[in-house]
């Protein structure tokens, strides 16, 4: 099982350019990517509420903490 820490280190690539940008679709795709990546259901459930903690902005902010971005 990987854990958020190894989300943050590995930083498996998302796609959000030219995408859906709503929160609930950019949350999908990092929620895909941490499943694939080989997060579990606690771990993406954690990543979940760390987006959903703030703004917009902080989806996108913690998107980026643990994901690179394309």
């Amino acid at each position: 099982m990987k854990t958020l820490s190894d989300l943050e280190a590995g930083k498996p690539e998302v796609k959000l350019a030219g995408e859906d940008g709503n929160a609930y679709s950019v949350m999908g795709r990092c929620q895909r990517a941490a499943r694939e990546y080989g997060c579990n259901k606690e771990e993406v459930d954690k990543l979940l509420a760390e987006m959903m903690a703030g703004d917009y902005n902080m989806l996108l902010a913690t998107a980026a903490k643990y994901f690179e971005v394309i």
